[in-house]
């Protein structure tokens, strides 16, 4: 029989006033929402074969069965011609959305009595949330119905907007549960990473960061969980209980004797935006008896970009009290050359994105060496966060970086790991010390059998012989050792040895670049030798005197410009 009329959920109109609301209780701090987009896999068939009346009384049944397996959870509406959407909010307690989304296809997918036919439906389930996705209505419901395309053409009967997995999805949803009451739980945790002087590896600060240890999804990093904090409004009293306990820390290690130490807090915007957020951070140091140079506040470059009086107020209160700023993540956000020169900020935090591709990468490489002497110029100091290679650690020091932080020094480690490590004063010293300069060969090629060749010639000049198999590993070779003079092959799998050795120049202008191969484009060769990028081209199969007085001269070379360029300097 068909349902009484009023028993029907109605079509979704725009501007629906019922989903307008839910969304904006959902967008003004209310319980998350889901809305599902329910596409009914191909419903055509059962008009054309069974009639029109048959399907759209299928439809009629199907929307109230859908409409009471929600229990009041949320509303129901018919949406184009075989679609339906319904918005769930997300209250504690409530199944997960997946759960959620699995139980409207599971009453989909019923048996369905239309007499004289039972029809057996398929369907595919697309959702997005609200404030995640989105905080308006027909964006959300766009997004929706995107989800749902990509569930049909795909295995997964159920997909989120953007593809995350339902495991993620399940997991923020859990987050925003429980964040919210992570400080009175007990449930935040500090770890500290050593900052080192490039100078001779003393430890010079330890930067603070967070991590929740959550009841359900265990120990997590801010990347997982600040997002959702942000949107949920507890960013400001986490970022507040991480600075006092923060500098409870600093207070500690202090009387214990470590009085030439800083840390480095991260704020976020939202707290730079308080009104009063300079006053109470000067007011915690002056209780806890801390000069403001102990104090590194680091900012993300959003917060320049913003441009906010307030914040550039509050920033040069700060700095003219003595307190340290760093931005942090430099080269990877939005704010311009003018706002850094504006700001009161004093060192500069360049983003592990580009320490991770040194010393190899070519772009990053030159991005680094121009942070570090934009730096140096404005008088700042330079920090390269995650350092975790000595190949990168010798291109940085080469490259007169500041400060170095990574996983080479330490990895973030609580409180009683930081302190012994602040006991011990030098991490990794033996990467610091100084040794006697050698005539040092640096040989590159892909031929295993040439490269053993050309050592065993070399080895009886007394040379100290590097030698690589391919470009990356003579890059780490260079950024590790002083080398004075490179031979190359010129036909490598990774690049060309004139375009490995313009690279050279650029990172170590100093050495001389020499290429031996059996293969000569002299287009490429003239190029290479006009622009200096190669001091001799030489040919092979090769002559043993001839190559190795070619090498002896390649090193008076070397030492014939020092002395020249002492001069110019001094």
């Amino acid at each position: 029989m068909h349902p009484p009329l009023a028993d029907i959920p109605p079509r979704l109109g725009a501007g629906n006033p019922e989903l307008a609301a839910m969304v904006a209780q959902a967008a003004e701090g209310g319980p998350p929402l889901m809305v599902v987009h329910l596409d009914i896999d191909h419903f055509a068939s059962v008009n054309e074969n069974m009639s029109v009346d048959v399907g759209d009384l299928a439809l009629d049944l199907l929307a109230c069965r859908l409409a009471e397996s929600l229990q009041g959870r949320g509303r129901i509406w018919r949406h184009g011609s075989d679609e339906f959407v319904a918005a769930i909010v997300l209250a504690p307690g409530m199944p997960s959305p997946e759960a959620l989304a699995e139980e409207l296809l599971r009453q989909t997918e019923s048996p369905l009595g239309v007499l004289p036919y039972t029809l057996f439906l398929t369907a595919k389930a697309g959702i997005s949330l609200c404030p995640q996705h989105a905080r308006a209505p027909d964006a959300l419901l766009r997004m929706a119905e995107t989800a749902a395309r990509q569930a049909s053409h795909g295995d997964e009967r159920i997909q989120f907007y953007g593809g995350a997995s339902l495991q993620n999805v399940h997991n923020e949803s859990v987050i925003a549960r429980q964040i919210v009451d992570a400080i009175p739980n007990g449930e935040l945790r500090l770890r500290f990473q050593p900052e080192i002087s490039a100078r001779d590896g003393r430890v010079v600060g330890m930067e603070v960061l967070l991590r929740w240890q959550s009841p359900s999804l265990g120990l997590m990093v801010p990347e997982r969980f600040m997002p959702i904090a942000e949107r949920l409004g507890v960013i400001v009293q986490i970022g507040d209980w991480v600075l006092d306990n923060a500098i409870a820390q600093l207070r500690l290690w202090r009387e214990s004797g470590f009085d030439d130490l800083f840390v480095a807090v991260n704020v976020s915007t939202l707290q730079l935006l308080r009104p009063g957020f300079t006053d109470e951070v000067l007011e915690r140091l002056r209780k806890s008896a801390i000069p403001p140079e102990c104090l590194v506040l680091e900012i993300n470059e959003s917060a320049l970009a913003a441009n906010v009086t307030p914040v550039y107020e509050g920033l040069a209160m700060l700095r003219r009290e003595g307190v340290g700023l760093a931005l942090d993540n430099f080269g990877t956000g939005d704010s311009s050359l003018s706002a850094l020169v504006r700001y009161p900020v004093d060192m500069l935090k360049i983003d592990r994105s580009f320490i991770r591709s040194a010393p190899a990468g070519e772009r990053e490489t030159a991005i680094v060496r121009a942070i570090i002497a934009m730096g140096h110029q404005l008088n700042m100091k330079v920090i390269a966060n995650g350092v975790e290679s000595e190949a990168q650690l010798g291109y940085l020091r080469r490259s007169d970086c500041d400060v170095f932080q990574g996983y080479l020094f330490g990895e973030p480690m609580p409180p009683e790991a930081a302190g012994m490590a602040l006991r011990r004063r030098y991490l990794r010293p033996e990467l610091f010390a100084t040794s006697k300069q050698d005539l040092t060969l640096l040989l590159v090629d892909d031929e295993e059998n040439v490269l053993r060749s050309l050592v065993r010639l070399f080895r009886r000049d007394g040379y100290r012989i590097l030698a690589a198999g391919n470009v990356r590993d003579a890059f780490d070779l260079l950024a590790t050792n002083d080398v004075q003079v490179i031979l190359s092959d010129q036909r490598m799998q990774d690049m060309s040895g004139t375009e490995f050795l313009g690279r050279v120049k650029m990172l170590y202008p100093d050495t001389v670049r020499m290429v031996l191969s059996g293969y000569t484009d002299l287009a490429t060769v003239t190029d290479a030798i006009n622009r200096g990028a190669i001091y001799r081209f030489l040919t092979k199969p090769w002559n043993d005197d001839e190559l190795r007085e070619h090498i002896r001269q390649a090193f008076r070379t070397h030492q014939e410009r020092q002395p020249m360029r002492g001069d110019v300097v001094g």
